[in-house]
């Protein structure tokens, strides 16, 4: 009986951890995959010879990623794509109210 208590004891004191870690894990995801498309968007618009403030073209951008382009985050949640410039990807409000307290950078997006 002992046992089986210190075990719980242990078990209480440890999966906060990990579901801290969990929730920091799942931001750096997002945040990377931000960025990846971000940068997808740059080069497209680099060839295209696109100016700051015109639509994107996320057909068109997604050439430059090595996978489908994601329309939502692995919450659920859909990316903002906004026009051409330097706020053209921004992570759903929602996105970061659910991973608030981990303590993570959202930087531009």
């Amino acid at each position: 009986m002992i046992v089986v208590g210190i075990i719980g004891l242990l078990c209480m004191l440890v999966i906060p951890g990990f579901m801290r870690d969990r929730k920091l894990s799942e931001a750096r995801r997002i945040i990377n995959d931000a960025r990846q498309m971000d940068i997808a968007i740059d080069q497209w618009g680099m060839e295209m010879g696109v100016s700051n403030g015109a639509p994107i073209d996320t057909v068109g951008a997604a050439k430059y990623l090595k996978r489908p382009w994601p329309i939502t985050d692995m919450m659920g949640n859909a990316y903002v794509v906004n026009t051409v410039g330097p706020t053209q990807i921004q992570i759903a409000v929602t996105t970061k109210a659910a991973l608030d307290g981990v303590g993570i950078d959202w930087g531009a997006y």
